[in-house]
């Protein structure tokens, strides 16, 4: 059924989305689909803003950003998976869903955390964002409560 199944993943604190990397690659398994897996690095905002910081702290950032999705990749995917990734720049939620026609995928495994009811109100979460404007199947893995 599915072809494709994008991996968002959250390398400041990876060990959240431990569960749903896990169903990411059994649902590969499952149907025989390539698993790509992405992170995002949130943008310098407005032009005005990276002024503020040396011309190279966004490639820095970037390169290392990459290195450490890399390593991501090649400790936690098992190497009987097709797996490829890709880091990207901007808001969270709009490069997750970018990166779905980007890529063909079909399926969304995404990790959820539950937020304080006010911050999800102001803010919004990542996951429910991708939920409400995707056109793709995506299924939340929400992290157990301690």
């Amino acid at each position: 059924m599915f072809r494709k199944v994008l991996f968002p993943v959250d390398l400041s604190e990876p060990s959240a989305s431990e569960d749903a990397l896990q169903v990411a690659i059994q649902e590969a398994r499952n149907h025989g689909a390539k698993l790509h897996v992405m992170s995002v690095l949130p943008g310098f905002g407005l032009p005005w803003v990276a002024t503020y910081f040396p011309r190279d702290a966004l490639r820095k950032a970037r390169q290392s950003l990459e290195q450490r999705l890399q390593q991501y990749v090649r400790e936690t995917i098992p190497e009987d998976l097709q797996a490829t990734s890709a880091v990207r720049e901007g808001t969270p939620y709009r490069e997750i869903l970018e990166e779905v026609d980007r890529v063909g995928a079909d399926l969304v495994v995404i990790p959820c955390q539950d937020a304080p009811e006010l911050d999800r109100r102001l803010l919004g979460s990542c996951a429910a964002r991708v939920v409400e404007h995707a056109h793709v199947s995506v299924m939340v893995i929400r992290r157990p409560r301690e």
